[in-house]
């Protein structure tokens, strides 16, 4: 067996006049993500994680922000295209884990369907999908409100 990992972080700003997604899911709150795209920090994070995992590039190399087809398309769309590319190569998703950094809103409630969505997009089993939500005490960007930024790690394998 032959086994692959890779690490995705990526990070919007937050603006007046867009939804928030992430995950795939629409959350309330009085801001918005900014980008080109739905401009999910969340399934960005994890597209690069599963690109890296194969040496593909990055998002940006796949679906350019100059792009206007990728011009607010939703995110999970571009995932998956990305688990295309992974199935292509011959490898299956193995795991992912991914850490959301945001001061507000609170996501615990929104962590089981931001799974579901993953899960149902790469076709694989929801327990491989680990999500977790921290704050930074109030410090930096994040802390003050102007942005949200994520980790994510893939493991994808190949028999």
């Amino acid at each position: 067996m032959s086994i692959r990992i890779g690490h995705g972080y990526d990070i919007h700003r937050m603006v007046e006049g867009r939804k928030l997604i992430l995950g795939g899911v629409e959350i309330p709150f009085q801001k918005g993500l900014d980008g080109h795209s739905d401009a999910d920090v969340l399934l960005h994070a994890v597209c690069d994680a599963l690109l890296g995992s194969l040496s593909l590039g990055d998002i940006g190399i796949h679906f350019p922000d100059q792009d206007p087809q990728f011009k607010g398309i939703s995110s999970l769309e571009l995932l998956g295209r990305v688990s295309s590319l992974v199935k292509e190569k011959g490898f299956t998703v193995g795991n992912i884990d991914v850490t959301v950094v945001a001061q507000q809103p609170k996501l615990s409630g929104y962590i089981s369907q931001m799974r579901e969505n993953i899960a149902q997009t790469l076709e694989i089993d929801k327990e491989k999908i680990s999500i977790k939500a921290t704050t930074t005490e109030g410090l930096g960007f994040v802390g003050k409100g102007e942005g949200i930024a994520a980790h994510a790690v893939a493991l994808v394998e190949k028999e």
